[in-house]
C-alpha cells in the first residue's frame, strides 16, 4: 500500500495569518478517491511548566471559538526558523513570565488529524525563574500554579477541556513525575 495520498487537484479556499484552508482532491492509499478540506497550520508547542515545589502553570484566557475563558498549558505557534526549544522559551517567557533553564521534549501529536495539519510538540519546562511576561497585544492571560491534588480535581470534575491540555496533565500523571 502506498505511503500517502495522490493529489489529483488542489485550490486554497482561504489564506490567513494563522491557517490555510485548502480543497483537496486525492486518491488515498488503498484507492479511494475522495474530495478533502484540510486547514493547513504551521505546527505548534505546548509548555508544561514546572516549578521547584512541583506546582504546574497553566494560563486562562478567553477562547473567541468556545465563547469561554480555559485554563490550559502555555502554548503557540512555531515561528519560521525556531526550533522547538527556542519556541518553548519565547512562548513561556511572551504568555507567563517564566524563563526556563531546562526545556525537555516529550512527544508530539496531531490535535484533530481528520481535518488539521497542526502537529503539536509537547515539552517539559523546569528550572524556571520569574521574570516580565510579554503578551501579545490582544493576549489577556491570567497565570496560576497548581498543586497536582488540584490539578486531578480539575480534571475529575471537568473543568480543564483544552485538549493539548489534557494531553499534557494526562501524560504527567501516567509518568508519575509529580510526587504526592
Amino acid at each position: 500500500m502506498p505511503a500517502g495520498a495522490r493529489i489529483l487537484k488542489s485550490r486554497t479556499i482561504y489564506d490567513g495569518k494563522v491557517v490555510q484552508l485548502k480543497l483537496d482532491q486525492v486518491i488515498e492509499p488503498g484507492g479511494v478517491k475522495v474530495l478533502r478540506e484540510v486547514v493547513c497550520h504551521p505546527g505548534s508547542i505546548v509548555i508544561l511548566p514546572v516549578l521547584s515545589d512541583d506546582k504546574i502553570v497553566l494560563v486562562r484566557q478567553y477562547r473567541y471559538a468556545t465563547r469561554k475563558r480555559l485554563w490550559e498549558l502555555v502554548a503557540g505557534g512555531m515561528e519560521k526558523g525556531e526550533n522547538i526549544r527556542q519556541s518553548a522559551r519565547r512562548e513561556l517567557l511572551e504568555e507567563t513570565g517564566y524563563r526556563a533553564g531546562a526545556i525537555r521534549p516529550l512527544l508530539d501529536f496531531y490535535s484533530s488529524p481528520g481535518f488539521l495539519s497542526e502537529r503539536m510538540f509537547l515539552v517539559e519546562a523546569r528550572k524556571m525563574t520569574l521574570s516580565r511576561a510579554q503578551p501579545e497585544e490582544d493576549e489577556r492571560i491570567e497565570v496560576g500554579r497548581f498543586t497536582h491534588r488540584q490539578l486531578r480535581k480539575m480534571l475529575r470534575e471537568g473543568k480543564i477541556q483544552d485538549g493539548k491540555t489534557l494531553v499534557g496533565l494526562l501524560w504527567l500523571f501516567s509518568e508519575g513525575l509529580l510526587s504526592g
